[in-house]
């Protein structure tokens, strides 16, 4: 593991270089230090095994990473979620100025004959990682999503930008009982995130985690058209804080939900992987690779699932994740906006609250 650590008051973050995963993130709130994203328990255990065929990206899996493709490689080869998530990355700068420091990173292999590069920015005062990934060249397509992770002790309340419609894929994580278990129905479709299918015909809130007790799922929300900002705002009800995870829509037009709880028996799993949601903002199909840049259930809803390389020169994606402590009386969040130099936080019945923010970043 190769970490580079960048401290810029409020947020230390540490990249593993080796991998392309935020090894770790805190955020500095008043007297509190928030550490908002996930870490797998087999990452620091040293007696941790693994079957032989098991990519980095899960012997690593840790924060958040950037996939290229997402899922499943049947296009060109390379591990589960592309090279950006099982392969080096090259520390090429760092600049530092009174209020902002940048660094930049570049992938060690190509992906589709694309350069790859990240651009993680830090500015002072803001409670926010501002993280860039850039396509240079290449040719074909190909579908990209980060995938944020974050864990609750004792679970918590989550909120979206509205969405279209929440759809799970044709099979389920964990269809055999002798490896794993899913609950939720497969395939199946709402409009109503507080009541999504069960295969036993209930319905799950999906505003609510956990939505069953040890469990595999995952389902994909379809951003609403016309929105400015797409975003996810997971209230950790023991942690008491708020994880917030920003996107252009227009860029990442899906964000798929990979509920992680206790489901999966066999290593490096084995059971103890729990409380842990995957909100992994998308241009993709959950289905791999060459179901992205094919004709699919998504496109043919006018969803775009893959990027086009090559034809512009670069393909610019862009993300933000931050976190903050819940503060008394706020309650459930029910929108988030972007000011002049803030992002504001709306909520049920309290007055709104407003965090530092760079409002160009994501314009």
């Amino acid at each position: 593991m190769t970490l580079h650590t960048f401290d810029f008051d409020p947020i230390t973050i540490s990249l593993d270089a080796s991998s392309g995963h935020i090894a770790r993130l805190t955020v500095s709130d008043g007297e509190r230090t928030l550490t908002p994203l996930h870490r797998a328990p087999w990452i620091d255990d040293p007696a941790a095994t693994f079957p032989p065929d098991t990519p980095l990206t899960v012997q690593r899996l840790s924060g958040d990473f950037f996939c290229a493709p997402f899922g499943r490689n049947d296009v060109e080869e390379a591990p589960l979620h592309g090279w950006p998530s099982n392969c080096s990355w090259e520390h090429i700068g760092t600049t530092q100025a009174e209020k902002r420091l940048q660094a930049a990173f570049r992938l060690s292999r190509l992906v589709m004959g694309a350069t790859v590069e990240k651009r993680i920015t830090l500015v002072a005062g803001h409670p926010f990682i501002y993280q860039e990934h850039r396509f240079i060249g290449g040719a074909g397509a190909v579908s990209a999503a980060h995938h944020v992770m974050v864990h609750m002790q004792e679970g918590g309340e989550l909120a979206f930008s509205p969405k279209s419609y929440a759809v799970s894929p044709p099979g389920a994580l964990e269809p055999d009982p002798a490896h794993g278990r899913s609950v939720f129905a497969y395939p199946a479709k709402t409009h109503d995130l507080t009541a999504f299918p069960l295969a036993d015909g209930g319905t799950a809130d999906l505003t609510r985690y956990p939505p069953a007790t040890s469990h595999e799922d995952f389902l994909t929300l379809v951003e609403q058209p016309g929105r400015s900002l797409g975003w996810s705002c997971i209230t950790r009800r023991a942690e008491a804080d708020r994880v917030i995870i920003l996107k252009q829509p227009q860029v990442l037009p899906v964000t798929m939900l990979w509920f992680s709880n206790g489901g999966r028996d066999y290593a490096p799993w084995s059971g103890r992987h729990t409380g842990v949601l995957g909100i992994e903002d998308a241009r993709a199909s959950s289905l791999g690779h060459a179901a992205s840049i094919a004709g699919n259930d998504l496109n043919r809803d006018g969803v775009e699932t893959a990027f086009a390389l090559g034809e512009a020169g670069e393909v610019v994606i862009r993300q933000v994740i931050g976190a903050c402590r819940v503060a008394s009386g706020e309650g459930t969040v029910r929108d988030i906006t972007i000011e002049a130099d803030s992002l504001t936080l709306h909520f049920d019945n309290a007055s709104p609250r407003s965090l530092p923010f760079d409002p160009g970043y994501l314009a």
